[in-house]
């Protein structure tokens, strides 16, 4: 498939509203979780599940380097191309175009390719955090892909993780990377303070209690980017914060900046991302979010904010 270009400059914060593209955006949703469970089925465990996410790179998302017996491999998603890359370390390499094909049919080639190249991993070909999710073997539903909204999916999450990437420079305290977790579909950076929290309530869909647990076993302070989905609380691509456990006065805190809110649904800060896209400063627009939204549960959570945060951040 020709190159999708894109001239320099244009929509540097794409539009990405989801009903112009939300039947890609099931499928990809899905294509990254047969991916992501690769690694997670061959990555040794990290804390908080750290080993499992995808990254942003320079053309799409990556698994990064999965170890493989006494070698490795990659997988890329590649939204410029448009294919789906697997390299070894050996050389060996094979690829996917990205096109309109059903879940089923991605997973069947998927696996194929990768017995192809010597690499033999079983996933468990079960969705997690989707209701009434379909095995991935089964599902014949989900089947799009538009190159151009991939494309500008992409450039979205290359614009919050390099906002992300910023924000995260400004704590000393134990943090994670910025990273895509397939299962919510959505970017991430969080901080700690080293105290254990609450044990968790579990509850989500299709994702085990204590998996949950492991993910929220220290008392944390998340922030992150989602391009929203259809049928809940908040629809539209959007900024967020949240605090686990949450400190009492979250709801009311005073955060920035105007257009920001809480969400007592989602127990979530959100900032729609078309109001950060339009501003005059995006960047300027997204850090004051995050920024406010952590000092808010920080203080509200007694967090020892003077051994946690860089005294130089603005610099």
């Amino acid at each position: 498939m020709g190159r999708l270009r894109v001239p320099l400059g244009a929509d540097a914060w794409p539009p990405l509203p989801l009903s112009a593209w939300q039947d890609t955006r099931d499928t990809l949703h899905l294509w990254t979780q047969v991916v992501g469970k690769t690694r997670l089925a061959l990555a040794p465990m990290v804390n908080h599940w750290w080993q499992v996410p995808l990254y942003v790179s320079a053309r799409g998302l990556t698994t990064s380097r999965v170890p493989y017996r006494d070698d490795g491999f990659a997988v890329d998603f590649d939204f410029i191309d448009h294919q789906l890359v697997v390299q070894r370390d050996d050389g060996r390499e094979w690829t996917l175009p990205l096109r309109p094909r059903s879940v089923a049919g991605f997973y069947a080639d998927y696996m194929a390719g990768l017995r192809s190249i010597g690499i033999d991993v079983r996933i468990r070909p079960l969705p997690v955090e989707i209701a009434d999710a379909i095995p991935f073997e089964r599902d014949e539903q989900h089947a799009a892909y538009d190159p151009e909204a991939a494309h500008r999916f992409w450039r979205a999450l290359a614009q919050a993780d390099r906002v992300l990437q910023l924000f995260r420079g400004r704590y000393v305290g134990k943090s994670s990377p910025v990273h895509f977790f397939w299962g919510s579909f959505d970017l991430a950076c969080t901080r700690f303070n080293g105290t254990r929290a609450p044990t968790h309530p579990g509850g989500m869909p299709g994702l085990a209690d204590w998996v949950a647990r492991e993910a929220y076993s220290h008392s944390c302070i998340s922030a992150g980017w989602w391009p929203g989905n259809a049928g809940g609380p908040v629809t539209e691509p959007a900024f967020y914060a949240y605090a686990y456990p949450e400190p009492a006065g979250c709801p009311t805190a005073v955060i920035r900046p105007e257009s920001a809110f809480y969400n007592g649904q989602m127990r979530e800060w959100i900032l729609p991302y078309d109001t950060v896209r339009a501003a005059p400063d995006p960047d300027r627009v997204a850090l004051e979010f995050f920024q406010s939204t952590y000092e808010a549960a920080a203080m509200l959570g007694g967090w020892d904010r003077s051994a946690l945060e860089r005294s130089d951040h603005a610099r």
